[in-house]
């Protein structure tokens, strides 16, 4: 949408993530100045006044944070969960549901739950998402057509990235799949993904995903050890090809399940491994809370990576929502702040590392510009109705500004009407 706004305006009175209060100034783009306020003032003064021709935006009672950016989403299943239903609640049920609806999901059906979905997603303050696209031979790249259009379509609101997912690419039996993934990557496709280790060769694949990756001069973003059984660690071997093969592009893991399970000497070591293999890992917890753990009803895991180890050893942690509303997770509100906030409740993480997971670091993990409220870092911003960020973590308030580039592309303002009781 076209903003309100014109390039260059001043937002008063914002609180900011570490408590502190400020008139923050945007320009072309960019933030211009921060200037603090002192205590619970409320701007005003003069001498902070906006240049000319600026306009005013009141952030009082607001904080104003750098945009989350969602690092793992599928686009393509989006929005699916009302019409098609996983019915053992696991991953292998989830698969086979969704290579079921496969027919009905034209491109003209998968952009319009894109558009859907991503407009939810730029409401809720993301400025930028990661998805991956299946493209299996027997689906072709419909759905990759369909997101390569909508990320041209969208491009000055939200910037999207497309990883193109073809299934079992290893052996022979996986030439088609190679073939369907090699026609993504002509398409328009970003990043070259995979499944490996639910292929049965987890090698075999890893080696023909890195040699599609450097035919075409682009990254890595895999599914992997999506999965509660230690026995499953393909993890390590990507580390390990990545640091033996002198790969120089982004590599992402995604799930990384596993690794929550074994040991803790063998996690550390392994995480001092993805480490140097500059692999960046990004945790589900929604989607892998809603799908591992359902062989007992007892002692459930709680399915996630060992985020705290990760960190400890300089590894990129980010965090995403992954599956909106489809058969693998009939749940999801499209919203880093509820993924932040199973961070704090499954992951054990302090609220600010919690947001850090969904912004800062997923940036990272994206190969995004660092947003940071300070001059000349990008205006991609989000002002959520929050007196802290604590709170705004917790309560998930619908009400938010989010600016992409220093313009205005969401506002969602909310009226409530309580019982005269409460004052």
């Amino acid at each position: 949408m076209t903003s309100v706004f014109e390039n260059t305006f001043v937002l008063r009175s914002a609180t900011l993530a570490d408590g502190g209060r400020a008139d923050v100034h945007l320009r072309n783009g960019l933030i211009e100045r921060v200037v603090p306020l002192a205590g619970s003032e409320v701007s005003g003064d003069p001498a902070v006044a906006p240049g000319a021709g600026a306009q005013e935006l009141d952030l009082n009672g607001y904080v104003l944070l750098p945009a989350p950016v969602e690092p793992h989403a599928h686009l393509d299943k989006a929005l699916l969960g009302g019409r098609v239903t996983n019915v053992s609640g696991d991953l292998a049920g989830a698969i086979t549901a969704i290579i079921e609806a496969y027919p009905s999901m034209t491109g003209d059906d998968i952009g319009r739950r894109g558009l859907k979905a991503l407009g939810e997603a730029l409401t809720h303050g993301f400025t930028a998402v990661r998805t991956h696209v299946d493209c299996r031979e027997e689906i072709g790249t419909a759905g990759i057509r369909a997101l390569v259009a909508l990320r041209e379509q969208l491009k000055d609101v939200i910037d999207v990235q497309i990883v193109a997912l073809a299934g079992d690419v290893g052996g022979s039996e996986g030439r088609g799949n190679r073939a369907a993934m090699v026609a993504s990557m002509d398409l328009g496709a970003d990043f070259v993904g995979g499944v490996p280790s639910l292929e049965g060769d987890p090698d075999a694949s890893l080696a023909e995903l890195f040699a599609i990756a450097n035919d075409f001069g682009r990254g890595i973003d895999v599914h992997i050890d999506e999965t509660t059984d230690e026995g499953t660690f393909v993890l390590r071997r990507l580390a390990e090809k990545v640091v033996g093969s002198g790969f120089d592009r982004p590599v992402t893991a995604s799930h990384c399940v596993s690794l929550g399970m074994q040991d803790s000497a063998v996690v550390r070591d392994a995480a001092r491994l993805i480490a140097e293999a500059g692999i960046a890992v990004v945790a589900l917890p929604q989607t892998n809370l809603f799908l591992q753990g359902r062989d007992s009803s007892t002692r459930k895991p709680r399915g996630l990576t060992a985020v705290e180890d990760l960190m400890s050893a300089g590894v990129t942690v980010a965090a995403g929502g992954d599956n909106w509303r489809d058969p693998f997770n009939p749940m999801g509100r499209i919203d880093a702040m509820e993924t932040a906030s199973l961070l704090v409740s499954a992951g054990h993480l302090l609220v600010g590392t919690a947001y850090e997971c969904v912004s800062t670091h997923a940036r990272a993990a994206m190969g995004l510009p660092a947003v940071r409220i300070a001059p000349q870092y990008p205006a991609d911003l989000m002002a959520i109705h929050a007196a802290s960020l604590e709170e705004a973590v917790a309560s998930g308030a619908s009400q938010r500004i989010v600016f992409k580039g220093g313009q205005v592309v969401a506002k969602t303002e909310v009226t409530t009407t309580l019982n005269p009781r409460f004052g």
